[in-house]
């Protein structure tokens, strides 16, 4: 009884809105000059055309936005090759720059040693357990490197010692490992020494000038050179002092080093193939003369005794020069 209320109660209203949309579209009809049956059907279609319009708008909004996303993810990834190429232009240009400048530096050195010949090379690895004790580069047998060869910067810093070599490639100690012994001296005074690597206890390094006379005038900042021997020419700077006391035996000085080279930033090297190094030679006729004195038996040692070291620095640095090779070949 209830259902047939309802479902009859549902057939008078869905038929009375019928009839006020028929009458509402006679009267707008009327007003309009349009037929009955294009304002019944034009009622009739209204909300749906209505319906479609608005899908069709929010259809043609979506196909907009997909179009733009895509069109801007293209052009961000344009954008974005063009940024890696231009990141990569720069850094090729800066290393150019830096080449060029390392060239320019090596040809006003090679102006002052025009019996330089070198052989450059960049570095392709470091020493896995310590970057600053050794280091390996991209030239070997096949460019004529060979052992004992030193390296050094385009400034004439030394960097180290070709310790060994293969066809392709070569291993450079660097002056900072203990295993290397450089005659050296004070650039201002002359005093001699011998510079080497010295390891500390928290596993770090320095380096350091050894063998230095008690009475030696020490100053921090003064520049300490090679003297020349078979390993390395002479005058090639190792670094600047940065103190100085006497050591552990009490009777010579030593003093610590900032090296003149800067590892952590190096990327090439020049080797150095030939120099005109000739080995002294010792005459059985050779006389040293010691304050005002000749003393035809005075050897090299009595000489430095003397402080006369110019008359030994040859010798020392020849003498430095044979025990490191002789450490190689056993």
């Amino acid at each position: 009884m209830k259902k047939n209320f309802w479902s009859g109660r549902m057939k008078t209203i869905l038929i009375a809105a019928l009839v006020v949309a028929i009458l509402a579209a006679v009267v707008l009809g009327l007003s309009s000059g349009a037929s009955f049956f294009e304002n019944v059907t034009g009622s009739i279609l209204s909300p749906v055309r209505s319906a479609v319009a608005a899908i069709d708008r929010q259809f043609e909004r979506y196909y907009n936005y997909l179009f733009q996303y895509a069109k801007l993810e293209s052009e961000n990834a344009a954008l974005q090759s063009q940024i890696l190429s231009m990141e990569e232009d720069i850094r090729t240009v800066e290393e150019l720059q830096r080449e060029n400048e390392r060239y320019k530096a090596l040809l006003q050195l090679s102006e002052s040693h025009e019996d330089y010949s070198y052989v450059a090379s960049y570095i392709t690895s470091w020493d896995a357990s310590d970057y600053k004790s050794a280091f390996t580069i991209g030239k070997g047998t096949n460019y004529g490197l060979e052992e004992g060869m030193c390296a050094i910067t385009e400034n004439g810093q030394v960097v180290g010692l070709i310790t060994e070599v293969g066809f392709n490639w070569a291993t450079v100690t660097t002056i900072m490992d203990s295993s290397l012994e450089i005659s050296a001296s004070i650039a201002s005074s002359g005093y001699n020494g011998v510079v080497q690597g010295t390891f500390l206890q928290d596993g770090t390094s320095i380096l350091r000038m050894n063998y230095l006379l008690t009475d030696a005038v020490i100053k921090n900042q003064d520049q300490v050179v090679t003297t020349g021997s078979t390993l390395y020419p002479r005058g090639l700077l190792l670094g600047y002092i940065t103190n100085a006391s006497l050591d552990e035996t009490g009777v010579a000085k030593y003093a610590t080093l900032d090296p003149s080279c800067d590892l952590g930033t190096l990327e090439q090297v020049f080797i150095i193939t030939n120099y005109g190094y000739t080995v002294p030679e010792k005459r059985a006729d050779e006389t040293v003369v010691v304050d005002g004195e000749t003393n035809a038996d005075a050897n090299a040692e009595t000489a430095v005794d003397a402080n006369a070291e110019a008359a030994a620095d040859g010798a020392n640095a020849v003498t430095s020069a044979e025990k490191y090779l002789e450490r190689r070949k056993k």
